[in-house]
């Protein structure tokens, strides 16, 4: 059996408790290999090396720094098949989906922080013929990276990634519910020649690692990706310590369609934003809002692409669906479904645990679940539930589905589909939420700022965004 080891000074070492947590495979719910169970003596040890290590990477000059992140690049593009696989096995997610999404991400984070730094500048404000301001962005320190377990390594290096690349250390913590792939990235850093203590990895459960983290007085600055309850202690912890922080939180993502809409598209494009990685994904359009004219319409063909989204082991690439990640998650899910139907739901499709044959007779398999006749702010559609299950809802008018939209504490991400120009521009404007996909859903541009609104989250992500997080302005003015 594996076992996972942390990532500390440039060498892979056990945890100082000598303690392991059980790593299931959700598509069997066997343990497959063991993390460790880390706590504040092997964040102390991470954090040192970090320190270290930033005397000489703050200074190392930029285009050595792009250098070995273009190296790691080419080595996870190198390692896709191996680094695809484990990813499945550790997060239950289709074999496919990890070939063609997660890692090909987690090599573009790489190479495009590892080039954009080439081109990352400062601003310069002369006062006509008195002075001028400039100013200087230096790496802050060691950076904590806290992130979650539906795209593992594809948001373990969003976070990480800039921060190096900008001149900061870094302490990250993986999920303790997937750990593989960071840990498997760590061998890849070593072989690429990343400075020892540059990228530190510490594994382990959120209440001893991530708390450790957060608590730490040299660690100045956390980017934390998870619940909103998680967000909410680390943001009470860090801002009485004035830490730098960036919390991308839940989603509760508003669907609208309108009539005049491409209504093919829009139903398959719905039926992606709401199963894909078996709903695990923030982004994920969870409540769907259709006009009242073509609402049977659309439920009818939704129903039918929904019926095409086969469930079953994730190593079989004609499966869509994989397993739900842990048993607690897959638990949760299943409560959230009695919950509708206590609420007063039909269920118009799925509903039910699935338990494939063969291999996966065990696993943690749920079908994807269309729910219909529930109230805009019923719980089920007020609160997160991050799994297959999408409700289906009518309206009459925009100011309607405004209200439907934008009704919960939550404001990351939204679909609209319309053919209407006029009427896309004035209800994405009109929209409580970060993001806004018009007529397509998931289509990302690194360049761009990522992040919510509401309880969804503090700060934006991506692009030079993520640059300016990970380090601290100076504002020089010289008196001609």
């Amino acid at each position: 059996m594996i076992k996972i080891q942390n990532f500390i000074g440039g060498v892979l070492a056990a945890p100082l408790s000598g303690e392991y947590i059980d790593n299931y495979d959700p598509s069997t719910g066997s343990v497959y290999s063991l993390i460790p169970d880390s706590d504040e003596r092997d964040v102390e040890l991470a954090v040192s090396a970090a320190k270290e290590a930033f005397k000489t990477w703050s200074v190392t000059p930029v285009a050595h720094r792009s250098k070995i992140l273009l190296k790691i690049a080419s080595l996870i593009e190198k390692n896709l098949e191996a680094l695809a696989l484990a990813e499945s096995v550790d997060n239950g997610k289709p074999l496919w989906l990890a070939k063609s999404i997660d890692i090909p991400r987690a090599a573009e984070n790489f190479h495009f922080y590892g080039t954009g730094i080439l081109h990352f500048a400062s601003e310069a404000h002369p006062m006509e013929d008195s002075a001028l301001n400039y100013t200087l962005r230096t790496p802050i320190g060691v950076a904590g990276c806290i992130s979650p377990w539906n795209l593992p390594l594809y948001l373990f290096t969003w976070k990480v990634v800039p921060a190096i690349a900008v001149g900061n250390t870094v302490v990250a913590k993986p999920s303790e519910i997937t750990p593989m792939t960071a840990y498997l990235l760590s061998e890849i850093c070593m072989e690429a020649g990343l400075p020892p203590g540059v990228l530190n990895i510490v594994h382990g459960y959120g209440h001893k690692v991530g708390a450790a983290m957060t608590v730490h007085p040299d660690i100045p600055i956390i980017s934390f990706t998870g619940g909103t309850k998680t967000g909410e202690t680390i943001a009470r912890t860090a801002a009485p310590m004035f830490k730098k922080i960036s919390l991308e939180l839940g989603g509760k993502n508003a669907n609208i369609v309108f009539a005049d809409c491409d209504l093919e598209k829009a139903v398959r494009t719905s039926v992606r934003a709401s199963f894909t990685n078996q709903g695990e994904i923030c982004l994920c359009g969870s409540r769907i809002f259709i006009e009242q004219s073509i609402y049977e319409l659309f439920k009818e063909k939704f129903i039918k692409e929904t019926e095409r989204m086969i469930v079953g082991d994730p190593l079989i690439d004609t499966n869509k669906l994989g397993a739900i990640v842990s048993k607690q998650h897959y638990d949760k899910i299943l409560h959230y479904i009695h919950l509708s139907k206590e609420e007063g739901g039909v269920i118009v499709r799925g509903g039910k645990a699935f338990h494939p044959d063969g291999r996966c007779a065990d696993g943690w398999f749920i079908e994807p679940t269309i729910i219909e006749n529930l109230p805009f702010d019923c719980r089920t559609n007020q609160e997160e539930i991050f799994g297959p299950v999408v409700t289906l809802t009518p309206f009459e008018s925009e100011d309607e589905v405004l209200q439907y939209a934008n009704s919960t504490k939550y404001g990351l991400a939204a679909l609209l589909f319309t053919e209407n120009l006029n009427k896309a521009h004035r209800v994405a404007a009109k929209l409580h939420s970060g993001i806004v996909w018009v007529n397509c859903w998931l289509l990302r541009d690194l360049r761009t700022p990522f992040g919510g609104v509401k309880q969804s989250g503090i700060g934006r992500e991506g692009g030079f965004e993520a640059f300016k997080f990970f380090t601290e302005e100076k504002n020089i003015c010289i008196k001609f």
